[in-house]
Order: structure tokens, then sequence, then C-alpha cells
């Protein structure tokens, strides 16, 4: 199946060009600003503004004895102190029956053959498995499965603290998949080839050790190879430098180099373009400059490698009924002379575009300024598109001999996604959900525009009396930033309310309603309200909603979510006592960002897996691949404006923070988990109260099965439960 997922699925999916969030495709490009050779930065006073000027860098070091005996005295601390609380086994028992129930929804993937595939976890399958039905066993109330693999009894055999990572599977067939396998929930993978038909891994077969090398199928004898195996093969990111192709039979250095990318490229990677049937029509090059910008090339069957006309933020999204679907995050003049604006997309004949780049395209979406395209996929004949306005969904099917669209009667007002397309047929899933609505599943025909209900789950905690708002606050330019509030219909408007206000803020990552059962049940069902802020850095509104908080703009989006905090605070629904704020990863940043800036609006503060030392990020781990985003340091006008709200450096021993709870992972391989410890570190040295927790396993997700999952969010709402809801923390 030939999918590309825009914006932020992409951006969840540990792509090959290292997003930081949680699935694979290849992303939607997004605007950056183009900065001047790097020069060494300006001399700076003050806490660490400086590597010599840092007492806790040594807590950069992942594993060390020292560090290690830190970790290990704060965890026992704050397990002490958050597993004690009289509320915490209610609330781990909770989550554990949730997160291991039977009657979650099955996410299916649509295979050849008629099959559907899912990867499941429960409490006898804490690590999962991968099985595989029919379609129509999947929409019958029991499906009968058959295990592919087993990764708990894998582990257990090799003795190995395997995480699925998820396979490529050689088209048409898909018999054969390269496995991706993660030590601990790592962004790096071991890869070995599996047999589906078998069910077991290939004798003499396919194996790569650890990396974030992307390795995909040319055909069942070549692979290409986006090499990061080691050092001289990587950028500066970690990530890979180099393109081979490798024979079956050669190792990886005797495979030949078909493009070399430079050091400070984000990264270098690599896809073949399928049809319908799993056809190969083509093969690209990506050289990643930075997260956002890119150059496309073709390789041609005689090893020449040529450039290919393509917006630099944007690219291909689909090839379907011989149509090459092409998006656009700027502005961007075709060689035919056609001009396409910010989130335009639009097509081409493929075969006539081989032929003469200069032919012209037709333009299929040109989304208006409060509507975004939140997701693109091809079945065998249509185009299926998932468009927002005003962060509302639905979901159009296009039809490319004329590019005509019909609206698929769905529920409105939720999310919709769009699951698994077939490329055998027309069939596709399609999810629905919302903050109170249970996640629907529904298979779809795009051939005849009709969806009906395959999976419904049920509700998992009382969403009686509940109500859902959506706001808008004034930001400080003027701004107007959407948000949603989630709330029992009765809550006073007198500030009493125990609230968590959830934001991210970056990455072109949006915010949509969803349904999460244990924030429902260990939060909302005792009380609590939750807010989701819908800021400038996200994709709510397409990519310039993004872009308007790029780098040298970043504080616009601090400055929505304290205007979504303040005016929550003015409407009566919470007051500084009972405001919590949560966020990870770019949120991680973002609630520091809040801490350090309006410690005045809160009273809680969850910060998971962040980035907190902004004049460092770049030097660390995957850091130098989102100098796209935020800019870099090594640059005296970039260091600058990284400074004013860097929340390492801005920590201060007088402002008023609450207690916070600061947690990450040492397998975390994507953000480094120094920039947690610092943070942690610093603050106590100010005197301020704080706890820590670091998971050994999990990677950037801080879970690497369903149990340590439970216990992290037991521990995240116990930790809110005594600050925003027990009276003697609401001072």
């Amino acid at each position: 199946m030939f999918r590309i997922m825009t914006r932020a699925a992409a951006y969840r999916s540990a792509a090959a060009t290292a997003a930081l969030m949680l699935g694979a495709g290849i992303p939607a490009m997004a605007a950056a600003q183009s900065a001047p050779p790097p020069s060494a930065p300006a001399p700076a006073s003050g806490f660490a503004m400086t590597d010599a000027t840092d007492p806790y860098i040594w807590l950069e070091d992942i594993e060390s004895p020292r560090v290690n005996a830190w970790v290990a005295e704060r965890n026992a601390r704050t397990l002490d102190t958050l597993q004690s609380h009289p509320v915490y086994e209610t609330l781990h028992q909770q989550a554990l029956d949730i997160l291991q129930s039977r009657d979650r929804i099955p996410s299916g993937g649509l295979t050849r053959g008629g099959k559907v595939d899912n990867f499941w976890q429960d409490a006898d399958h804490v690590r999962g498995i991968w099985r595989r039905t029919t379609v129509e066993s999947y929409n019958t109330d029991n499906p009968v499965w058959e295990t592919i693999l087993d990764v708990d009894a894998l582990a257990a055999a090799e003795n190995a603290n395997w995480v699925y990572k998820g396979s490529n599977c050689l088209q048409p067939e898909g018999r054969y998949c390269l496995l991706q396998l993660s030590n601990g929930g790592k962004d790096a993978t071991t890869v070995r080839e599996y047999d589906t038909v078998e069910r077991k891994f290939v004798e003499g077969g396919i194996s790569f050790p650890e990396s974030k090398s992307g390795i995909s199928w040319i055909d069942r004898d070549t692979l290409l190879i986006s090499d990061a195996f080691t050092e001289a093969a990587q950028t500066t990111s970690g990530y890979s430098r180099v393109v081979r192709v490798m024979k079956r039979g050669q190792s990886v250095e005797q495979a030949p180099i078909v493009y070399e990318g430079k050091p400070d490229d984000m990264s270098i990677s690599a896809y073949v373009l399928r049809d319908a049937d799993g056809v190969a029509k083509a093969t690209f090059i990506n050289r990643a400059i930075d997260f956002y910008s890119r150059e496309t090339f073709e390789l041609k069957a005689d090893g020449s490698v040529v450039p290919v006309p393509l917006p630099a933020k944007g690219g291909i999204t689909a090839l379907v009924a011989g149509k090459l679907v092409v998006s656009t995050d700027e502005p961007w003049t075709a060689p035919s002379g056609q001009t396409f604006k910010t989130g335009d997309v639009f097509a081409y004949d493929f075969e006539d575009w081989k032929a003469d780049k200069s032919v012209q395209a037709q333009l299929v979406i040109s989304p208006g300024e409060r509507e975004a395209i939140e997701g693109i996929s091809a079945t065998r004949n249509k185009l299926i598109v998932a468009l927002y306005e005003n962060v509302r969904g639905s979901i159009y099917v296009y039809d490319p001999s004329d590019w005509s669209r019909t609206r698929l009667d769905l529920p409105e007002n939720v999310t919709v996604g769009i699951g698994s397309t077939s490329r055998e047929n027309d069939r596709f899933f399609a999810s629905v959900s919302g903050y109170l609505t249970p996640s629907t599943l529904y298979m779809g025909d795009a051939a005849t525009g009709t969806v009906a209900v395959s999976k419904s789950l049920p509700a998992k905690f009382d969403a009686s009396g509940k109500i859902v708002e959506q706001h808008e606050a004034v930001s400080k330019d003027g701004t107007r930033v959407p948000y949603f509030v989630v709330r029992n219909e009765n809550a006073p408007m007198d500030g009493s309310n125990p609230t968590l206000l959830y934001g991210y803020g970056g990455f072109q990552n949006s915010l949509l309603p969803s349904y999460s059962a244990t924030m429902g049940k260990l939060w909302l069902e005792r009380g609590g309200v939750y807010v989701i802020a819908n800021t400038r850095g996200g994709g709510e509104f397409g990519p310039r909603w993004h872009q308007a908080a790029l780098q040298q703009n970043r504080q616009r989006a601090h400055e929505d979510f304290q205007a979504v905090a303040e005016d929550l605070i003015a409407r009566g629904i919470t007051s500084q006592p009972h405001l919590g704020i949560m966020g990870g990863s770019q949120g991680g940043l973002f609630m520091g960002a809040m801490l350090t800036q309006r410690p005045d609006l809160i009273n809680a503060a969850i910060i998971q897996v962040p980035l907190f030392d902004m004049l460092r990020f770049h030097k660390l781990l995957a850091g130098a691949s989102w100098i796209g985003e935020y800019g870099n340091p090594d640059i005296p006008e970039q260091r600058a404006w990284i400074a004013e709200y860097s929340p390492y450096q801005k920590l201060d021993a007088d402002a008023p923070y609450p207690e916070v709870f600061i947690h990450t992972s040492t397998k975390d391989d994507r953000v480094h988990p120094g920039h947690a410890r610092k943070a942690v570190a610093r603050l106590e040295e100010l005197g301020h109260q704080v706890l820590f927790y670091e998971n050994t396993d999990g990677g950037h997700a801080a879970g690497a099965n369903l149990r340590e999952t439970a216990r992290r969010q037991a521990l995240e709402y116990t930790y809110l439960t005594r600050r925003l809801m027990d009276d003697s923390k609401a001072d």
C-alpha cells in the first residue's frame, strides 16, 4: 500500500526525517527561515549560557554510575510521594484495566487478498502480537485471528527487551517483510527479514544491526538503504547521510553509494513510488536540508541522479489512477508558470510529468483561512482527504478523472481520520471520535461513497452531564486562538474547578478532538475539567498557522497558551490554585516556557520528555534536526531569540513556581533525557519543590509496554489530584 501521511500523522510517526512525537511515511513540509552560515556564538554571561557555566552538563551522560545514582534517588522519592497517596492505587488499577481491556477497537490495516492486519496489546500480550484476519471476519463482533508474530514470545526466547516498531512488506504479495524491533522503545531499530506465511524469520535472510537507517525494498533481492550505520554515514542530527542500493548477500559497505548529502543536512532518505498494483514507477531521493526544506531527486535505472522540480516545502502525497498528487506548504511557481498558494494540493498526469516536468498541473484543493488538510490517502481509484474547518473534521472522496468531490456521510463536529486504505480495491477505514464520543471505526467504499460502522468502542467513562465547548482567547498580538473545554454541564463558574490545560504548539501538529479513556476515567469522571489549546505552531489552520510561530516568532505560541490560561480564569472556569498544565516533547518546552514566564497562572505542571535547554538542544541526540523549527543557537542572532525563552536558563530562585512533575526515559534517543534531568537539578538548587521520574525503558513514548504506561498515567493524575483537588495544595 502506498500512503503518505501529512502533518500530524507523519509527524507523530517517528519517520526517517526525525519527527519529535509519536507512526511512518513521507512527512509534509512547512516553512523554515534560511540562516546565514554558522559562526561562533557571542560571549554571554549568566547561568548555563555556555557549556563552561553549566554545572549540570554531567547529567547529559545517558548512563553512568553517578547519573544512575542521581536518577535512582529521585525516582524513589517521587514514587514514595505519589504512590503513597490514597488515590494512586485506584487510578493505577483503572488505567491498567483500560489499557489492557480487550474491548478496544483493533485498528486494522488493509492488506492484499482481502485481509486485515492488527497489532494488539493486552494483559496477556504486554509487548503485543501482530495478527491477521479476513475483511469479512474483521467486520464481525468476534473476528478469528491468526498470529503472525508474538513479540512477547520472541522477547522471552531471545532474552531481549523487544518493542515492535512496524514492518515494511515487499509489494505486491506482502509475504516478506523487513521487521523493525527496538531495544526498550528507542527510535533506533534492528531490522530482520520475516516470512509472514511461514511465520518465522528467513534463515540466512536480511539482517541489520541497530541504527536509525531507512531500509526498504526495491525487489526481492534488492534494497534501498538510507545508511546511518556508522558515524561517518550520519548527519550531525544522527540520521542517514548517504543512500545505497544493496543486493542480497552484500554487506552495507559493499553496496554502492548512489547519493551522498552534506554532514549538516538533516537527513537523506529514499523511497520507491509504486502504483496500485505494487509496480515500482520511480525511485526518489529526498535531501532534507532542515525539518521543513528539502530537495528531491530521481534515481534513474542507469544509476544517475537528477533533480526533480517540486516545492521545497511540500512534495508528493499520493499516486492514484495515474495522477501524481503534490502539496505545497509555501507559495510555489511550477515549471509551467502556474502559481500555487501555501496549502494547495495539485496533480499531474504522472507519465506526462515524467516525460516533461513543465506540463500543466490541475488544482485539486485550495484550503481557506480556517481550513486545514489533516490527511491524504489513496485507494486504487480515488483520493481520500480529511479536511478540517475550525478544528472540526470531514472526509471527502476525490475522483481523479475530473477532481470532483463527494463528502462522506459521517458525524459532524468531531475528529475524523483516514485509516488504512486498500490499493487492491477502493475500501478504506475512517475513524470518528470526540472528547465525549467513543471512537467508532467505519469501513468505506470510495467507489460508491458509502460508509458503514465496522467497530464501535464502548464508553470507558461516565460522560453523562458533561459538555464540550469551543471558546477563543485573544493573544497578545490580537490573534484569536481557539480552545476546547470539556467539563460538567453544571460546573460552577466561580474559579473552583480543577482544570488541566494541555498544549503542544509546534511542528504543525494539530490537537484534534479525540476520545481518551484514561483521561476521562482518571480526570473528567472525578470532576476535573480538560482544556486543549489550539495555539499557533500547530497545524489546525494549515501551514500558515504553524509558520506564524516559527523560529524568531516562537514566543507567539507561548503567548497564545498564556492567553488561553488567562481566558479560563476570566470566564470563571478555574483559577490559579486549581489550574494545571501538561505537555510532552515540544509540549514539554511549551510547559517550561509557561512555568518560567507565567507561574502566577498555575498551581501544577506536568512536563513530559521535554526539551528544556534550548541553547544546547542541537547538540543532543536528534536535536540538530529541529533547527528548522527553532533556529540555530550557534548563530548569534538566532541564539539571542532562543535565549529569550529557553526555560533552563530562565529558572529563578524567587519565582512563585508550584511543585512541578517532570518525567523522561533513559531509552529516549530522540529528546535527550538530560533536558529533564538538568531542569530538575536546577530547580532543586534554587530551592523549589520538584518531582522527577525517569523510566529506564520506553523511548520517547515513555512506555515500552502497557504496564509502564499505566503506572506513568497513574502518577500523573495522582500528582494533579494533590495539586489541584486536595484542599491542602490549593493555596
